[in-house]
């Protein structure tokens, strides 16, 4: 349960002084709907309110905080007229403009002849100094409220600065003094502030160095939520590792069948990554183990060799995919790669029912199937393994923890391969998973192709269209990559559906010039069976948005558009190049740009055209946009920090993972003086799972 100490901001925020139902819903918006999740929502700016000029001093185009005297009203003398106050020092006059404001609540605020403190940008107009809608006003006596730093905070149309601070400030009202969790050292070398100092100086800042990563408010808050992540992953860890497993040890019969029959030999990172499997899978423990493998780097055969060695130990095997496209692509190749060792590779999803499904998964419970390839569907009630020995999760950040739970609570001690084709930096993999074992498929098999990557202007539209052109004239076929489904008034790209219909102009015709479109609002039944139409070739183009990222095989296809590549991530572009270059034929994929090109966006394609190795690019992709961007939190499975920022953080992520890891070996059930303030710190950044992990011995 958590500590009462946290009730208070775990609530919600129409809860807070002056925020009714109206104003929450836009608080919520940028922040989100609990009191915690403003005190995570830090400054993105400030503005320096001491200057306090007298009229003629103030500098045009920058914030003022002035004392005058209200002269007079003018009311605007026509429609969409601005009403006027006019104010003075005894150096000027200053017009303050107001906008469809309402005429009682200005001559309530401005009366003529008191004197207010007024702050806002001032600009001149006319040969006069003007103010258009200052941003405060209050009597004298109230100035030092105003004269001061003002933190700058995400909006939403119809949210003002002044709300967003004033729920702010409830929200920091709100937090109660928590026990230290932080090791004394640590904070007197750092020179970080406690907790609950460190959270107000976050959100109040003096100066422009207060709101960097490296500050000590921010990096202390940052600290203490990659703390709180690393100790809920150990605990997990530790957890995974008093469970009992099973020794699968096979004698290698099947295995050596399958090589053999291979056109080409495994890579020295195939064979390495086996060996570190197969040794897992011979250990009493639970294996849970990840292969990361770059796009054509072979992870498929090594997980096929994986699920050998589970039948040669008299178990069976599992293979989960997302979507049932990739099912089917798996089935395909798993079939023909494990027919030489004669293991029966059967497909299971949801489209499967009545009498085929009921004597499938009979033939499943009874072991006459040694591997089950899959969606979901592997994990309903009514699929009963004999014996499941391993499971294989296909993009495993694609499955939530409790489905992939249900799937290995199908065995007795199953051990887990999970995959990725999604490269990740180091950061970011101790940060997203600990200590989680790893191997990494670093080569290309023999056979893959490099891709030709070219970067070219979009005024050149006409010009690629013509290569495509001879493309499709040739038998292969072509992705074209938009980043939006729909027209958007906000960016200035063209959709996926407004180039669909251009290119139809120009290619249409004969069916095998066919352009499809893709899109992810797109019904799962209708996008699987356009996908699988451009599989078959029946499809020239395939226009789609990020849907064709991850997963999917085309041979035949040797053309990769993406079109505003400049607002594609780099780890994403290189997802997207890897679409192609699968065939025999010479591969091109053209980078379409907007220019002129920001410097991020420029470095990001030369880093594309100069390598393919998706692990440079991602460490790349790193550096350049941060760990909340890089690779897409959303995409990859990585978990949503609110404080910590990457790389400018890695070294915190270094201490507090020795940290984590010093406080278990301790105390592993955190029942020791220090473990109050640890479990209240699980709690506040809600990593809940590592406290569950404790209860359940």
């Amino acid at each position: 349960m958590r500590p009462q100490s946290l009730f208070a901001i775990f609530g919600d925020i129409g809860a807070l002084p002056g925020i009714g139902p109206r104003l929450k819903g836009l608080v919520a918006r940028v922040a989100g709907p609990r009191i915690v999740d403003l005190l995570w929502t830090l400054p993105t700016g400030l503005v320096d309110r001491r200057h306090a000029p007298k009229v003629a001093e103030a500098v045009i185009g920058e914030i003022a905080t002035v004392t005058v005297r209200i002269d007079a009203h003018e009311q605007p003398g026509a429609p969409r007229r601005p009403y006027r106050v006019i104010c003075s020092d005894e150096t000027g006059f200053l017009t303050l403009v107001f906008f469809h404001a309402k005429q009682d609540w200005l001559e309530k605020t401005y009366p003529v002849g008191e004197t207010r403190v007024v702050s806002g940008r001032v600009d001149e107009f006319g040969g006069g100094r003007q103010m258009t809608h200052p941003d405060f006003t209050v009597p004298v006596v109230e100035a030092d409220s105003i004269r001061t730093v003002h933190p700058v905070y995400p909006l939403t149309q119809g949210l003002t600065r002044t709300v967003m601070k004033r729920a702010v400030d409830g929200a920091l009202d709100r937090a109660a003094a928590l026990p230290e969790w932080a090791d004394a050292n640590l904070l007197a070398q750092r020179q970080w502030p406690g907790w609950s100092e460190a959270l107000r100086r976050a959100h109040r800042p003096e100066s422009a160095a207060d709101l960097l990563p490296d500050s000590a408010a921010r990096s202390r808050l940052a600290y203490d939520e990659l703390l709180a992540t690393q100790l809920a992953l150990l605990l997990v860890r530790q957890r995974q590792r008093r469970l009992q497993g099973r020794a699968l040890d096979g004698d290698g019969g099947l295995r050596a069948k399958i090589s053999g029959a291979l056109p080409y030999s495994l890579t020295g990172s195939q064979n390495a990554a086996l060996a570190e499997i197969v040794r897992d899978m011979a250990a009493p423990a639970r294996m849970a183990r990840m292969l990361q493998g770059d796009v054509g780097s072979g992870k498929t055969v090594v997980a096929l060799l994986a699920m050998a060695a589970a039948v040669e130990a008299r178990g069976q095997a599992a293979l989960m995919a997302p979507t049932e496209i990739l099912a089917r692509q798996h089935l395909e190749t798993l079939r023909r790669l494990a027919a030489p060792a004669g293991l029966r590779v059967e497909l299971l999803t949801g489209r499967l029912k009545g009498a085929g499904r009921k004597a499938l998964t009979a033939e499943i419970e009874a072991r006459s199937v040694d591997i089950v390839v899959g969606t979901h569907a592997l994990f309903s009630e009514d699929v009963t393994f004999r014996d499941l020995a391993l499971i294989v999760i296909d993009e495993q950040h694609r499955f939530g923890v409790q489905q992939r739970m249900a799937l290995a609570g199908k065995g007795s001690g199953v051990d887990t391969l999970t995959m990725t084709a999604t490269p990740i930096p180091r950061t970011l993999m101790l940060a997203a998973y600990g200590d989680i074992d790893t191997s990494k498929l670093t080569e290309k098999p023999a056979g893959r192709r490099p891709v030709d990557t070219r970067a070219m202007p979009l005024d050149r539209l006409d010009r690629v269209a013509a290569g495509i052109r001879r493309t499709i004239d040739s038998g292969a076929q072509a992705f074209w990559v938009c980043p939006l489904v729909d027209e958007s008034d906000v960016l200035d790209v063209t959709a996926a559906t407004a180039r669909h219909a251009w290119l139809q102009e120009r290619f249409g015709g004969p069916r095998s010039h066919a352009v499809e479109l893709i899109h992810g609002r797109m019904k799962p039944a209708e996008k699987d069976a356009a996908m699988q139409r451009f599989i078959d070739n029946e499809t020239a183009v395939l226009v789609a948005t990020t849907v064709v990222e991850v997963g999917v095989d085309v041979p035949n296809a040797s053309v990769m558009v993406v079109e505003h590549a400049e607002r594609f991530g780099l780890a994403q572009l290189h997802q997207l190049r890897g679409r192609i270059g699968r065939g025999a034929r010479k591969s091109s994929c053209v980078l379409l740009y907007e220019p002129p090109l920001g410097e991020t966006a420029r470095a990001r394609i030369d880093v594309l055209r100069k390598t393919d190795d998706g692990f440079v690019i991602a460490e790349e992709d790193l550096r350049l946009r941060g760990g909340g961007e890089a690779l897409g939190t959303r995409q990859s499975g990585m978990p949503a920090f609110r404080l910590a920022r990457f790389p400018e953080h890695g070294d915190l992520l270094e201490i507090a993972r020795t940290d984590a890891r010093v406080a278990l070996e301790r105390d592993p059930e955190l029942n020791g003086p220090r473990s109050e303030a640890l479990r209240t710190l699980l709690y506040l950044f809600e990593r809940e799972e590592g406290v569950r992990m404790l209860r359940s011995g």
